[in-house]
């Protein structure tokens, strides 16, 4: 019998979350689906987290995925936006380990080594490489979902090799990994 699974890929954000969906059959990855979150229209801060955490809710409960690969934040010079991106992953992070979903992070530039084999690829160049690898027909105006989908690829690919990013499979694997941080 082929080994089926399932991973979800997030690029958090609290403008757009963009995110795609892969299943891998065997060794072949086949695209499921990629859209994006768009929260413009919303001014309040956590109400764009509380809409993050059911989207991400709802994309666990209709598709079940095996595991979720997440972006995580870029280290920015502007303190307030790099918070701001930090809760959107913390929530979409939430999302996943409330349903017990396996969670790794990715730093972009290893999501854009990954894919395009360069880690200053541009986003246009990452959905181009998306689009060849995935036979997709056309791309998205806006590509965070693209960089959603780059996510769930780069875990594809990283999947049984030492990586160094974070893995977390439940709230308790979270604490045992970030233990310096949690005040007692």
């Amino acid at each position: 019998m082929t080994e089926e699974r399932i991973i979800l890929g997030i690029d958090p954000g609290t403008t757009i979350m963009g995110f795609g969906l892969i299943k891998v059959v065997g060794k072949q990855m086949e695209f499921l689906q990629m859209n994006e979150l768009i929260l413009t229209k919303y001014s309040d801060h956590y109400v764009k987290l509380k809409l993050i955490f059911e989207r991400t809710v709802e994309l666990i409960d209709t598709y079940h995925p095996d595991e979720i690969a997440i972006e995580a934040p870029f280290f920015g010079k502007n303190v307030q936006s790099m918070l701001k991106l930090g809760r959107a992953q913390g929530v979409a992070m939430a999302a996943g380990l409330s349903r017990e979903v396996p969670i790794t992070e990715y730093l972009p530039k290893k999501i854009k080594m990954a894919i395009t084999g360069n880690g200053n690829a541009s986003k246009e160049q990452v959905a181009k490489m998306l689009q060849s690898l995935l036979k997709l027909k056309s791309l998205p105006k806006n590509l965070d979902s693209t960089d959603g989908l780059a996510a769930a690829v780069c875990h594809y690919y990283n999947t049984g090799k030492k990586v160094s990013s974070n893995n977390y499979s439940g709230w308790e694997s979270f604490v045992k990994q970030n233990e310096k941080r949690i005040k007692k």
